[in-house]
């Protein structure tokens, strides 16, 4: 056998060999770096495009606080819930914006209106009352003028940031307490 012949027949061996090691496409990796990479916080990057992470399979959450703030560069808005972060979608809407109930109308300060939904999420308690006692607020910051509760209904909770203009923004989530923290640029 030539080396031309003996080099090919390594060749095959290898593909053949490494090939049969691979396991199949339907396995998961169960690794600790594996795990780790999957409960590790998310943050996303610095956009205007829909960011979508649902979790529609888990139970309802209660969201127990809202907060505001602004910090050099963006304003922050933070929402706690009382045991673990739901699934959410945050998209930039037009005007109107309306409440998801009545379908009545929801005059927001601005020229951009984040819609920021978390589901399967309450913002009541069993017994109807909220848990959010403010649901409108005027914060009044550099980018972020107004935010709304428009929706608390069938487990599904959405607050419209009424924003001076469609900046770029960011999703974390952070733990302990579980809370969605969306920053949005100056």
């Amino acid at each position: 056998m030539n080396i031309g012949h003996q080099t090919a027949a390594l060749a095959l061996t290898l593909c053949f060999g490494l090939a049969g090691c691979s396991g199949t496409a339907n396995e998961q990796d169960k690794s600790p770096q594996s795990e780790a990479a999957r409960d590790a916080p998310y943050m996303s990057e610095w956009t205007a495009e829909i960011i979508d992470r649902p979790q529609s399979d888990a139970p309802a959450v209660t969201l127990v606080a809202v907060r505001t703030g602004t910090h050099e560069g963006f304003d922050r808005v933070v929402f706690e819930f009382d045991e673990r972060i739901p699934g959410y979608h945050f998209e930039y809407i037009d005007q109107p914006v309306r409440k998801c109930g009545s379908g009545m109308v929801a005059p927001l300060a601005g020229d951009g209106w984040l819609e920021v939904r978390m589901y399967p999420a309450n913002a009541h308690t069993e017994e109807g009352q909220p848990t959010v006692a403010e649901r409108e607020r005027m914060p009044k910051l550099p980018v972020l003028l107004e935010l709304e509760l428009t929706c608390d209904f069938e487990a599904v909770v959405t607050w419209v940031l009424g924003l001076e203009s469609p900046n770029r923004f960011q999703a974390r989530e952070l733990s302990n307490p579980p809370r969605l923290v969306v920053d949005v640029r100056h």
